[in-house]
């Protein structure tokens, strides 16, 4: 110890984690330092506000010289801080400041607060407390909205359920504020770009301790969609741009709309930010320009992932792509995907063995896929994809190779329809012998998607649909006809969507041949992490020779989801997945349907969230070895 004087601890707080704070400045001769103190706050939702009004506690640090400086400081703070109650509907509050023990009020007090902050130069720190009388929490008794001649809006202008008051709401100025915007948010939302609030005339009744508040609101003229002008990105082609634009000029107008242009014009991948603005002023035909104003991103994209499963094997995927090839928003990607199937389960290394399917479980694919958005700048994309690689799994093995050409129509940002020409050749074996295949087929299918995020959804419908038909008269050995129909909705329990409850359901089919002569990459499998979880991947269906899984002709599954965020980053996901697939072309709920259930962890990023699931087979074919818990690790939602 250097001196016989200590000075106070300071906890080491780096974040403020631990709400520590600075020590006011010691005693000196040149200044008047003050300790101060908040007394009677029992909303701890108040505390915060309080301080940030509050001159003596935000220029605590900087002491004033003499005791002058510090009364002007403390006489500023009442009236700032009885606002703050008033704010927070506490409109019987009071607020009285002591500095040492003399209680400001009257120029009596003043002279006798200064003297008493002098008496302390050098020696201690003057004692300042705000003594905080809350009073009585007023609540919001009604809500009235007019125009600004004084007339009410009829029911279907102004629903009443947005000038309906609930029991004990806090007449606060934050919720009378929340409740304009919403009024004003459902006359932009019914075609009103210009709407006003013309007068806020809250009035406060003491006695019974409640508020009532009038609106007058002028709505302005209804309006739609003017032009749409374009502008940035130089380098990309403005006519594969608009392609993307699907609202017309006489449109009815909302923001809803505005943010469905944004949406939809984002979705092409050489363009980075994407800005709507609404002009300022109507057009001689009533309608309201737009502008949208967008800008590059990097042209070229190189990336890396990885995945992991305790039942799936572990993977990682390459991916190169230049999504601006030409100019005209066209986009080439290259994939790389490697895996390796948990093959150390001697359950089915033994049975593929005596199958006389020899692997050492490395698998791959090798994909480039090339798309032309807005093909001569109307809503026709051109996608072309060719693939080769090595399909490994638990009870079969594919080779093959083959490509797609293929023409999408985008109707709208939501719903789209495609067709074309694939063909492949392959050989694929597994416990019912080898199959050497060639398929020429013409693919059909169609897209909905009104869901408000791709990775995590809170809204919305997701539905696609596809046939194929391999017709034999094309060159395709076997002629079969296939089917797949997979549907997910998504509801928000509230306006936060911390509470959401998903669901999807998936179908297959092929018909036209017999099971042993369709390859077993076509075939039906189900279990794993994108279809049920807690079962090995694709070994849940029917079970052939050497007790191998061999597919069915036919699919079924669905999963039920309640996803729950505890915090703003961490969410829990209670969920049950069921299915199997069937041997015959369509569903026979006579074979015996698989069902899990497990949990998820979810930790929400910028990017998406980071799900971790743990799963456990209820009713696993006991012929069959199936793990007893399964954990899958990856980013998004399972669907």
């Amino acid at each position: 110890m250097l001196g016989s004087e200590s000075t106070p601890a300071r906890a080491f707080d780096l974040f403020g984690l631990f709400g520590g704070e600075e020590a006011p400045p010691p005693p000196s001769p040149a200044a008047l330092p003050y300790s101060l103190r908040f007394q009677g706050v029992e909303d701890e939702d108040l505390l915060r506000p309080l301080q940030d009004a509050s001159s003596l506690y935000r220029l605590r640090l900087d002491p004033p010289p003499d005791g002058e400086g510090l009364l002007r400081r403390a006489e500023a703070d009442p009236a700032r801080l009885t606002e703050v109650l008033w704010g927070y509907g506490y409109y019987g509050g009071s607020v009285g400041i002591r500095i040492e023990d003399v209680r400001l009020g009257g120029d009596a007090a003043a002279r006798a607060a200064v003297r008493a902050a002098e008496a302390a130069r050098n020696r201690v720190l003057v004692p300042v407390r705000i003594a905080v009388e809350q009073g009585p929490l007023y609540h919001l008794r009604s809500l009235t909205v007019t125009d600004p001649a004084g007339r009410p809006f009829p029911p279907d202008i102004l629903p009443e359920r947005l000038t309906r008051v609930g029991p004990d709401v806090p007449a606060r100025s934050a919720t009378v504020l929340a409740r304009e915007a919403k009024l004003v948010d459902h006359f932009r939302a019914e075609g009103h770009p210009f709407v006003k609030v013309v007068r806020r005339d809250p009035v406060v009744d003491h006695a019974a301790q409640a508020m009532d508040v009038a609106f007058a609101i002028d709505p302005g003229p209804k309006a739609g969609i003017g032009a749409v002008t374009v502008s940035g990105a130089p380098g990309v082609d403005p006519a594969v741009i608009r392609s993307f634009i699907y609202a017309e000029p006489g449109d009815p107008y909302s923001p809803q709309a505005l943010a469905g242009i944004r949406r939809s014009v984002s979705r092409i991948e050489a363009l980075g930010s994407v800005r709507v603005r609404e002009g300022t002023a109507l057009d001689p035909d009533g309608n309201l320009p737009v502008f949208v104003e967008v800008a590059e991103r990097a042209r070229h994209l190189v990336g890396v992932s990885a995945r992991y499963s305790t039942v799936d094997g572990p993977g990682v995927r390459a991916y190169w792509a230049d999504r601006n090839l030409f100019g005209g928003g066209e986009s080439l990607r290259i994939d790389a995907d490697l895996y390796y199937l948990g093959l150390g389960n001697d359950f089915y290394a033994r049975r593929r063995k005596l199958a006389g399917i020899e692997t050492n479980g490395l698998g791959g694919r090798l994909a480039a896929t090339f798309v032309k958005p807005g093909l001569f700048g109307t809503r026709n994309d051109l996608l072309v994809s060719a693939f080769v690689g090595r399909e490994v799994q638990q009870s079969y093995l594919t080779d093959a190779a083959g490509g797609t050409i293929a023409l999408r129509h985008r109707f709208s940002d939501t719903f789209s329809a495609q067709a074309g020409i694939e063909g492949q050749v392959g050989s694929s074996r597994d416990a019912l012998g080898r199959v050497d295949y060639r398929l020429v087929g013409l693919p059909v299918s169609v897209a909905y998607d009104s869901t408000d995020n791709l990775l995590d959804p809170t809204e919305g419908v997701r539905l696609t649909a596809s046939a194929v038909p391999y017709p034999a008269f094309l060159g395709s050995d076997p002629g079969i006809f296939l089917a797949k129909a997979q549907g997910s909705t998504y509801v928000a329990f509230d306006d936060e969507a911390r509470y959401i409850l998903a669901a999807r359901l998936g179908f297959g089919s092929i018909s036209g041949a017999g099971l042993a002569e369709i390859p077993a990459s076509l075939r039906f499998f189900a279990g794993g992490g994108g279809s049920i979880r807690g079962y090995s991947y694709r070994t849940v269906g029917p079970i052939g020779p050497f007790q191998l899984p061999i597919g069915g002709r036919s699919l079924l599954e669905g999963s039920i989801e309640g996803r729950i965020k505890i915090t703003d980053t961490i969410g829990i996901v209670p969920f049950v997945d069921a299915g199997t697939a069937f041997a015959g072309s369509l569903p026979d709920f006579d074979e015996r349907i698989r069902f899990a259930a497990g949990l998820g962890l979810r930790y929400y990023t910028g990017i998406g969230p980071v799900r971790v699931d743990l799963a456990v087979p209820l009713n696993p074919d006991r012929a069959l070895k199936q793990p007893p818990v399964a954990l899958y690790i990856s980013l998004g939602q399972a669907f």
